[in-house]
């Protein structure tokens, strides 16, 4: 990782990247960015708007130039959207420049989660088996990251003290 990259925090919806990265930020003295709240100042609509009124592929267009543009600003923690790690080109600036972490759920405590939240457009009428194959198909991309932080069993607590670690080992090393 170059000394300059940031924190972007990857992976299925209901994993909690924001909570976790709001803890990091506030603990660092870093900026936190949500990709999705950004992407709904940009455009002035809520993302569950974008995806009913203009589809999926217009989101992930916008999707793309938020995220490239955000990743640019320097010692900045960043919480991507579901699907922002599957765009190769966030994906191949994320894994050149950053320091990437999946937090990672088992998939039924996933489920639950999901099942729980209607604001999640990709998922609101997906079966259980369909949404565990989107997990599985994601989980593909999503281990690519530099680390993978296995939720299941930490608390918030527990995964920033993990994840700070790292961080202060990587930034001994760069």
């Amino acid at each position: 990782m170059k000394s300059e990259g940031n924190i972007v925090f990857l992976g299925m919806m209901g994993t909690g990247k924001t909570t976790i990265g709001k803890l990091i930020s506030k603990r660092l003295k870093l900026d936190f960015f949500d990709i999705d709240n950004c992407i709904e100042k940009k455009s002035g609509m809520k993302i569950t708007e974008i995806f009913n009124d203009y589809g999926e592929k217009f989101f992930r267009e916008i999707e793309e130039k938020v995220t490239l543009q955000i990743l640019k600003k320097k010692n900045i923690v960043v919480a991507l959207g579901g699907g922002g790690f599957l765009n190769s080109k966030i994906r191949k600036e994320i894994l050149s420049n950053h320091l990437s972490f999946w937090l990672n759920l088992g998939s039924e405590q996933l489920l639950k989660r999901l099942r729980k939240n209607s604001k999640r457009p990709l998922v609101k009428n997906l079966t259980k088996n369909e949404l565990i194959n989107m997990i599985k198909k994601r989980s593909n991309f999503y281990s690519k990251s530099l680390y993978k932080i296995n939720c299941d069993n930490l608390s918030k607590i527990e995964i920033v003290n993990e994840i700070l670690n790292i961080y202060e080992t990587n930034k001994i090393d760069s």
